[in-house]
């Protein structure tokens, strides 16, 4: 069958494919709690929905792609004659290390227990073909081997399963770590634990440029082998930034060679409880060798608490009365010494971090401390802010601005800074956080009406959770869904999962992200009409059990099980 652009299936009922009903007890009845509903009364009305049981067309395939034709011819891999090669033609030989890196991954990722996927024949057949080969193929002459991802980043492939040997083309490498996500998922393995592989053509490429998962290091401090965990996971939905939300009020783990004191004084720990320079080149390099993105924010003015423990005179002293209180509030927008510092430390960061882009934040500003400050009074009337404070905010995020445009890097800002007036850079990417869903489509709708590129969080909060399954409301979420002109949807480049980190730590972030960030993951790459939530369903169970048998402890849809259960620790 081959499905289109627009996501319709466009030759169907001729085709009959052996993924059917068999195996499907993996795809059981699943009830109809629908996402994003919480019952703050602590009593709920299950209705349970019995759905058609029966495997997805499209086998297992996560997110689906733009067009796939898959026929019933079958061929059989083994591990001890399959290899993934360099093709020929390919701009990228033996010296590409991601590459080569990713060959290994996805032939072990193949080999390493490929479990049976519902619906697939289960007659052993010793007549079929053997397929011994997948050659890659990169098309254009610079292939990026040692390159950083970006957002104007080709990750579209085409991936063709035939005799004598598959081929996956790609223009670019990004394009070709999709296509080897791709075809490892549509191997499946027999009762017997042969491995086959359908007859495929795919054409593809993401929807949207940015999809991203945004993960809080402050509240919880996660160790370095959670977030590669977690990067790991993300190319396997195809996500393609990680935006570390990396320090905030509680504390601050990046350890600065320019500012030491900021950990040394700001972190948990400082020891045990912070980011070397050696971790953040790790967690860069691990994630460009997955076509992942590391964008980077340090939030400011508000959120800075634990800056000002390592850094003196950062932050404003509040008063109560006409004496310092002993507490402290945002940045000083004040004083020249903060802009000194802010000129300092995103010069490093600029280096630090090789994305084109940073996030500065901006949001939730209390205004509270600053207003009870004699000396920010005394400059707003000489300013002629009069009492209007959202402009001593503006005032410290323009002088921002200005200093990180000097470091060569573009912005995000959370959607405050727009809403409150702040002259912005045409290339400011506007993040939107708040709201309802009409208050959140409202918001896309202004931002693109000014001209602004911007991208979604709001419905994916997945910190907050519910009783059911809730990765359908994400599902049903989509970042062009607002009244505007095609011109402005086109400015929609993609959205973010968020995981904010007050209640998540190591213990219970994978479980808690996946596998409800793979619903995020579909939204944003494939086509706008692929909406089907039981289709859905029935390919989600088998790739979060997938995700299961490659050691991410997803955690279940409904009831089920997994024919390879995760183990524990």
């Amino acid at each position: 069958m081959l499905l289109s652009a627009q996501g319709r299936v466009t030759s169907a009922s001729s085709i009959t494919m052996m993924i059917t009903l068999k195996f499907a007890v993996l795809l059981l009845a699943v009830s109809s709690c629908r996402g994003l509903q919480h019952n703050y009364n602590n009593v709920y009305e299950e209705e349970e929905v019995e759905r058609s049981v029966q495997a997805s067309k499209y086998g297992s395939l996560w997110p689906l792609p733009q067009k796939v034709q898959i026929s019933e011819v079958s061929f059989k891999l083994t591990s001890n004659s399959f290899k993934i090669v360099d093709a020929k033609e390919s701009s990228a030989g033996p010296s590409c290390s991601l590459l080569q890196d990713a060959y290994r991954r996805y032939y072990e990722y193949v080999f390493g227990g490929a479990k049976r996927q519902p619906g697939q024949s289960k007659t052993r057949r010793t007549d079929r073909s053997e397929l011994t080969e997948l050659q890659v193929w990169i098309t254009s002459p610079e292939a990026e081997c040692d390159a950083y991802p970006s957002v104007t980043s080709d990750e579209s492939y085409e991936l063709l399963v035939d005799q004598p040997f598959a081929i996956l083309k790609a223009p670019k490498v990004w394009g070709a770590l999709h296509g080897l996500e791709t075809f490892s998922q549509l191997v499946y393995e027999d009762e017997y634990g042969a491995k086959s592989i359908n007859s495929t053509t795919i054409s593809d490429s993401p929807r949207f440029a940015h999809r991203g998962i945004l993960l809080d290091s402050s509240r919880h401090f996660l160790p370095i082998k959670v977030i590669l965990a977690n990067l790991e996971t993300m190319a396997m939905n195809k996500f393609n930034v990680f935006h570390w939300h990396i320090v905030d009020d509680p504390s601050f783990p990046y350890l600065s060679r320019t500012f030491p004191q900021l950990s040394q004084q700001g972190a948990y720990h400082p020891y045990t409880h912070v980011y070397t320079p050696a971790d953040v080149k790790m967690v860069i390099e691990f994630a460009r060798l997955r076509g992942i993105r590391v964008i980077p924010e340090f939030d400011t003015p508000g959120h800075t608490q634990s800056w000002g423990k390592g850094q003196p005179d950062l932050l404003t002293p509040c008063y109560s009365g006409s004496k310092p209180s002993g507490t402290f509030g945002p940045v000083n927008p004040i004083l020249n010494t903060t802009y000194d510092f802010m000129k300092q430390f995103f010069s490093e960061i600029s280096t630090v971090f090789p994305d084109g882009y940073v996030h500065l934040g901006g949001d939730e500003v209390d205004f509270t401390c600053w207003k009870s400050n004699p000396d920010i009074q005394k400059f707003m009337a000489q300013q002629g802010f009069e009492q209007d404070y959202s402009k001593l905010e503006s005032f410290y995020i323009q002088r921002l601005l200005d200093i990180v445009t000097t470091t060569k890097k573009g912005y995000m800002i959370w959607q405050e800074v727009f809403d409150n007036g702040v002259k912005l850079k045409p290339d400011t990417l506007i993040h939107v956080w708040k709201g309802n869903q009409q208050q959140y489509q409202n918001e896309m709708a202004n931002v693109t009406a000014s001209g602004y590129q911007t991208l979604l969080s709001t419905p994916w909060y997945l910190n907050r959770i519910s009783y059911g399954q809730d990765w359908q409301g994400h599902y049903k979420a989509d970042p062009q869904d607002f009244k505007g002109t095609e011109q402005q949807k086109k400015l929609v480049i993609g959205g973010e999962a968020c995981l904010w980190g007050e209640y998540v730590d190591a213990t219970n972030l994978t479980p808690r992200l996946w596998p409800r960030a793979s619903a995020v993951a579909e939204r944003l790459w494939s086509a706008q009409n692929v909406t089907d939530i039981d289709d859905a369903f029935n390919r989600l169970s088998v790739h979060r059990c997938r995700m299961v048998e490659r050691g991410i402890p997803a955690e279940p849809l409904f009831s089920s099980y997994c024919p390879r259960e995760y183990k524990g620790i």
